[in-house]
């Protein structure tokens, strides 16, 4: 039977446009947002506003939640009023948050006692990827719940892939934070590099985003830093949070992620000049600075 109730936990800058998204498929969604605000946009283009996580699962055959980190989803999935305790027998609560692997296996079995199966299913793609439905979205748990909810899945992303069992989802966002992290301190070091040497940022950007350098972040957040705009897609804070949990990852697993370290280190300058909730664009600040510019 299709799914055509669906329910949204966490409108923020991703959550939000998620949301609008399976509005605009066809879905009927409850939502519900802690500032409660941050939901109304949603309610005037059709979605039902809820009192509470667990009124949005009471409604819904398939939750979803977007929220900032392991005690966030802790918090509405298995506290007072939370997801679990509306969530019907055979619904299905889909996390989208980037969070700790170990948590979001122990938020699966503690759904799995309540007859509610979960799928940790993070996404990439930044605020654009949300707006367009274009995000790709790494999902662990069971794959025959996977498939039964690969069309609500497809109406938020467009690389939609089954990675393993519960908690993989996590790993694989933990392996693109790496990649990305690395990918922002390659584009700050290139455009302190090029202006140093005299030559316009934004030229460089041009050709060697086309190029075999090329990557996402310099091709999308390259010409915003060489602009100034520092408006976050994502800010250094979460960076720094999903750095936390990569660290902490490659403690457990014995891996030395010297890259990853350097990164965490970099971005603390910006936080320590009460910057975290500038994009991570702003990196390019932090790399100037250590060239003294």
């Amino acid at each position: 039977m299709a799914i055509k109730r669906v329910g949204f936990v966490g409108t923020g800058i991703m959550g939000a446009p998620m949301a609008r998204n399976l509005i605009r498929a066809g879905f009927s969604v409850t939502v519900w947002n802690r500032t409660a605000s941050k939901a109304a946009p949603l309610v005037e283009e059709g979605a039902v506003s809820a009192a509470s996580p667990a009124a949005v699962a009471a409604a819904s055959e398939v939750t979803f939640s977007c929220v900032s980190d392991s005690p966030d989803v802790e918090a509405v999935a298995l506290g007072p009023g939370g997801i679990l305790e509306g969530a019907e027998p055979g619904s299905v609560y889909i996390d989208c948050s980037t969070i700790s692997p170990e948590v979001a296996r122990r938020v699966a079995q503690a759904a799995s006692s309540r007859g509610v199966a979960m799928l940790d299913a993070p996404v990439s793609g930044g605020d654009v990827g949300a707006r367009n439905g274009t995000l790709a979205v790494m999902v662990g748990g069971d794959p025959a719940v996977f498939e039964r909810c690969r069309t609500v899945l497809e109406a938020i992303g467009e690389t939609i892939v089954y990675v393993g069992p519960s908690g993989s989802g996590q790993v694989v966002k933990l392996c693109n934070q790496v990649a990305g992290a690395l990918n922002l301190m390659a584009m700050a070091e290139a455009i302190t590099l090029s202006r140093r040497a005299g030559v316009d940022p934004a030229k460089m950007i041009e050709v060697v985003s086309k190029g075999a350098a090329g990557s996402w972040m310099l091709a999308n957040l390259g010409p915003r830093a060489v602009a100034g705009d520092f408006a976050p897609g994502f800010m250094v804070d979460l960076m720094q949070k999903d750095l936390r949990l990569v660290l902490e990852t490659a403690a457990q697993t014995d891996t030395p992620l010297p890259g990853a370290a350097l990164v965490n280190q970099v971005l603390r300058m910006l936080q320590a000049q009460n910057r975290g909730g500038d994009g991570t664009q702003a990196i390019v600040d932090a790399v100037a600075r250590l060239a003294g510019s």
